[in-house]
C-alpha cells in the first residue's frame, strides 16, 4: 500500500466538479485552508508511503480504478498537503501536474465521497 486515509469531510461545492464532462474530485488532507476547503474532499493527513504512477490502484469505498497517469507535482503535493486532483478519464497524459488520471468500470457518484469512505492507493 502506498497510501491509506479517511474521507472527514465534503465541500459545500466539492461534488459540483462531478458533473463535469470529465468528472473529477479535488482533495486535500485537514489541513487545507478554509477557502479552499470549500471546493474539496477533505482526508486524514498521512504519509505517502511510496510514489505514485501507472499501474497504480485506487480504491474508493467499494470502486476500484487504474492509475492511467500521474502529473508531475501530484507525488510532492500529496506528501506536503494529501492534495491532487481525481480525474476520472483514463488518459495517459495528465490533464494537469496535479491530476492522478482515472480509468475504471463504475463512475464516480456523489455518494463514493461521504466522511468515513476509505481511500486507498496500492
Amino acid at each position: 500500500m502506498k497510501y491509506h486515509s479517511v474521507i472527514t469531510h465534503v465541500g459545500s461545492d466539492a461534488l459540483h466538479f462531478l458533473k463535469e464532462d470529465v468528472p473529477f474530485i479535488i482533495l486535500f488532507d485537514e489541513t487545507v485552508p478554509a477557502e479552499l476547503a470549500e471546493i474539496a474532499v477533505l482526508h486524514q493527513s498521512q504519509k505517502l508511503l511510496a510514489p505514485i504512477g501507472p499501474g497504480d490502484t485506487v480504491l474508493l469505498g467499494e470502486k476500484v480504478y487504474d492509475v492511467t497517469a500521474v502529473g508531475d507535482s501530484v507525488n510532492q503535493t500529496m506528501e506536503e498537503l494529501g492534495h491532487c486532483t481525481l480525474c476520472f478519464k483514463a488518459s495517459d497524459v495528465p490533464d494537469r501536474p496535479g491530476c492522478i488520471m482515472l480509468g475504471g468500470d463504475e463512475a464516480p457518484e456523489a455518494d463514493d465521497f461521504q466522511d468515513g469512505v476509505i481511500l486507498e492507493i496500492h
